[in-house]
């Protein structure tokens, strides 16, 4: 395979087809049935094993955060599945109500029609054309991953099954007062023109003004004739009913009670005392425009303010309000300051930078907007979903997302969960304009039951997160049978749910709320956490900065495999991951490692003969012991779902101790004039060796594990595909363990790294003996003699001599080792007076340099001005200054 660079990425890319080798595999797994729920594969059977994936919108495309989540459910879907639990992911999509509605909306317009023109029936149903030609699209895309999903078993927040649970369970919390309607003030978009929930508002830092306008009092006291408020947003004043003050502050006590005259619109309202006042903000005098306002709403509660809605639902001022009206709220702003300054009742002006709200689809900034609404009424449903978090009966990975979630459901308001649109859930309430009669209803009601008049069904269309919190039981059954199904019977709760922090609270705490409801229930057992994917400055990836990363072509760049298993190793215990596209190329190497260990194996397999294992030298016990310490190591790490340790744990066996030394330590064993028997020993192992890392490896890096394992020399009977086969069994693996191998041959190792480091330091070539001198203790010493052949043979020594109480030579370098010191001679192989002086000029040269940094590093005015990624870069160029210097002189030091 040549080497060439990839244009686009600036990666060096390996000329393999990874799609030509990756398709295949994945639909002979899929046809072979291993995706979906059966009675489990390999000898092991144990509880079902199921994940639900967070459904993608349908007008989605896969990001970097659905890689690494889909990663680790598949991940942990696949070992569930080598464990021989029946297993299963169940798959599906999101209707995504704004968004789609808001493609449809432009699809339509670029053809020159709208919604309104078309009707509500027609506009639903070019919504359901849009679901057919593109709603696939993500879906395909997670089948390019190798995602085990259930592709069988698809659902849909909109399917027939789907749509009657979720009437069903409107249905039902409206009987229970769980849901009622109201006014009340919520996040309303006028481009989209429709209420957000507080969750999904965006906030955005603006750089804005605070006018402080004066209200002139209707009787003035004394020289005081008028009280200034201040505001950031004075167009808001026209729909003002009151002005609150600090009951505390004494500058305005004598005023509660009294009245001022609202400029521009000559409206009477009163001063009022109200504790929500902050005496610091302004000049203590708040204009209260409850209908506009949150804060504001609830202070018109407490005191009994009149409710005035001055914008229309595309929040522009509303008729009765002379030539402000038809303004929309910018042009309101400037006409009412003007206004104000023309009536000399502008104040003054300061800046003010705070932050707005913004809707998540389009952007546009959101109006507080008293309107008539559909809400949860949480507080008889949030007890139980916390409860079963604070009993760990649902536990959170990280841990410390336990008591986020506690917290968000602790202030939990009432929940908001109508939407102003045609795409979507249509909310399952009726009523009879003739008689009055409403009523909520799972069937569709056309004739009133008092008085047999048709109903009309509200408009409105429910939440996205009210239908998805159904989604854990929605899609196995629950419809139609409830908790009775056989699959929730056999598989509920479900057993990992892994998302992001953004909808923790959106998404995770509610589908606790609804399962706890209607299945008395918990979802699922665990929640993981996983870090959101950053741009590698730490920001966050986004079209408009031009950062992101598109998963398609780094699946194109590093292959499947080479992206999963480069994602999970960036994976730490941080909040967030910043993505660095080289630990991909470095796993795309991990990848062709891996098959090129297997293609060495396979060339050293004549007459061989299959058989049990029999590790019997040194070597073999060794990476037999390590192979059982990592297989209990992984178990803990993905019963943690520590992902990132199970793959460093993974890179370090099969690279380092695999390839690296075990491999080695059996060419001689292969080779011409090796002993038959041993021979056929060392095959067994090394391919026993061989099959056990690929099942370890398989979860993360499924195609390349299942293309080698069919080129195995085993019996697969039992298990034709790698994703059938059984994980390998830590307590089997047991009985390899050797503490005393393990210490024999990490000394070989250290004692043979330490002569080819001092080789690659001074330039000693490999062909030139080395005489070599190994000091540690007795027992140690006896360890490490006894396989003083493997070190000969590695190292090249002119002589090796090992002991307690040996010296060190003259003119020898010195490594230190765990517990040993291995000391090399020097003499008659390198000029030590002209290494010295080389030494002595580099050492001057990294000083210099390294001094230049830290006095700019400490300067002050440098580190005010300099961009904060300015300073990284010199910091780590000074620390690796630093780590040169240190190391020319410590050879200095070895030199004396």
């Amino acid at each position: 395979m040549a080497d060439n660079t990839n244009e686009k990425s600036g990666a060096r890319k390996i000329d393999y087809d990874f799609a030509a080798h990756e398709r295949p595999l994945f639909e002979a797994w899929k046809d072979a049935g291993y995706f979906q729920r059966g009675e489990g594969f390999g000898a092991k059977k144990g509880q079902p094993y199921t994940i639900v994936i967070p459904p993608p919108n349908i007008t989605g495309v896969l990001h970097m955060g659905h890689a690494l989540n889909d990663t680790i459910q598949d991940t942990c879907i696949r070992r569930a599945r080598m464990q021989g639990r029946p297993a299963r992911w169940i798959l599906g999509t999101d209707h995504a109500g704004i968004s789609t509605q808001t493609k449809v909306d432009k699809k339509l317009a670029d053809q020159g029609i709208s919604r309104l023109e078309i009707g509500r029936e027609a506009f639903v149903e070019a919504c359901y054309d849009w679901y057919k030609e593109y709603g696939t699209t993500i879906v395909n895309q997670i089948k390019g991953m190798g995602c085990s999903c259930d592709y069988d078993d698809e659902h849909f927040t909109l399917e027939p099954a789907y749509v009657k649970a979720v009437r069903k369970l409107f249905v039902d919390w409206y009987h229970d007062d769980l849901i009622y309607k109201g006014k009340r003030i919520v996040n309303w978009c006028p481009h989209c023109t429709t209420s957000i929930s507080d969750d999904e508002a965006e906030y955005v830092d603006e750089a804005g003004h605070l006018w402080y306008l004066r209200y002139p009092l209707t009787e003035p006291e004394g020289d005081l004739e008028y009280l200034v408020v201040a505001t950031t947003r004075p167009e808001t004043m026209l729909g003002d009913t009151g002005v609150a003050v600090n009951p505390k502050d004494e500058r305005f006590k004598h005023l509660v009670g009294k009245t001022v005259k609202l400029p521009l619109v000559d409206r009477e309202i009163p001063i009022f005392a109200d504790w929500h006042v902050d005496m610091e903000f302004g000049t203590g005098c708040v204009k209260t425009t409850p209908a506009h306002d949150p804060n504001d709403w609830a202070m018109g509660e407490r005191n009994g303010l009149e409710r005035i809605n001055i914008f229309d639902e595309t929040a522009h001022v509303v008729d009765g309000y002379g030539k402000f009206s038809g303004m929309d709220r910018d042009e309101a702003r400037e006409a009412v300051v003007a206004a104000f300054d023309e009536l000399g009742l502008l104040d003054h002006v300061e800046d003010h930078d705070h932050s707005v709200m913004t809707c998540y689809r389009c952007h546009t900034k959101l109006e507080p907007w008293e309107s008539e609404q559909w809400f949860v009424a949480v507080d008889g449903l949030k007890r139980d979903a916390a409860r079963v978090v604070e009993d760990g009966s649902i536990q959170f990975h990280p841990e410390r997302w336990r008591q986020v979630y506690l917290d968000w459901l602790e202030n939990l308001k009432d929940w908001c969960i109508s939407r102003q649109l045609w795409w979507g859930h249509r909310i399952p309430m009726f009523y009879c304009d003739e008689c009055g009669w409403e009523d909520a209803s799972v069937e569709d009601i056309e004739a009133c039951p008092v008085c047999g008049k048709p109903v009309r069904q509200d408009e409105d269309v429910l939440d996205t997160w009210f239908s998805s919190q159904l989604w854990p039981f929605a899609t196995m059954g629950w419809t139609e049978e409830g908790v009775d199904a056989p699959e929730m019977r056999a598989a509920y709760p479900t057993q990992v749910l892994s998302t992001a922090r953004d909808i923790m609270g959106l998404w995770v705490a509610r589908m606790v709320m609804a399962s706890m409801y209607c299945t008395e229930q918990i979802p699922f057992e665990h929640v993981i956490i996983h870090p959101t994917v950053m741009a590698a400055d730490g920001k966050p990836m986004s079209k408009s900065r031009g950062n992101g990363v598109d998963p398609l072509r780094l699946m194109e760049d590093y292959g499947a495999d080479g992206m999963r298993f480069g994602l999970l190793m960036q994976v730490t215990g941080a909040q967030d991951l910043k993505f660095n596209e080289a630990k991909l190329e470095s796993s795309r190497n991990f990848a062709n490692k891996i098959r090129n260990a297997a293609r060495f194996v396979m060339m050293n397999l004549d007459g061989y003969e299959p058989g049990e294992p029999a590790p019997s030298t040194p070597a073999d016990r060794w990476i037999f012991s390590r192979l059982a310490g990592l297989v209990a190591r992984l178990d803990a790490a993905f019963d943690g779902f520590e992902f990132g340790e199970a793959t460093r744990e993974l890179y370090a066996f099969f690279w380092n101790e695999f390839c690296d030394w075990y491999i080695e330590f059996s060419k001689a064993r292969l080779g011409a004039g090796a002993d038959p028997a041993d021979r056929l020993a060392c095959q067994r192992n090394l391919v026993f060796v061989l099959d056990q890392a690929l099942r370890l490896l398989h979860p993360i890096m499924p195609f390349v594990t299942e293309e080698i394992y069919q080129e195995l020399p085993i019996d697969r009977e039992g298990a034709p595909y790698l994703i059938g086969a059984a994980w390998p069994d830590a307590q089997e693996l047991a009985k390899y363990a050797d503490a005393e191998a393990e210490r024999a041959i990490e000394m070989v190792c250290e004692t043979v790294s330490a002569i080819r480091s001092t080789r690659a330091r001074y330039g000693i070539s490999p062909k030139s003996e080395l005489a070599v001198v190994v000091k540690a203790d007795e027992a140690d010493a006896a360890l490490l003699e006894a396989q003083r052949g493997l070190i000969e043979g590695m190292g090249n020594t002119a002589s090796l001599a090992i002991g307690a109480q040996v010296e060190k030579p003259a003119e020898s370098s010195a490594v230190l080792g765990a517990g040993l010191e291995v000391y090399l001679v020097l003499s008659g192989l390198v000029d030590l007076d002209a290494e010295r002086e080389r030494l002595a000029k580099e050492q001057a040269k990294l000083a210099a340099d390294a001094g230049k940094l830290e006095k700019k590093l400490s300067n002050p005015g440098f580190l005010a001005k300099a961009a904060p990624e300015i300073v990284e870069k010199d910091r780590a160029k000074h620390a690796e200054l630093a780590d040169k210097l240190a190391r020319v002189e410590a050879q200095l030091v070895e030199l004396g």
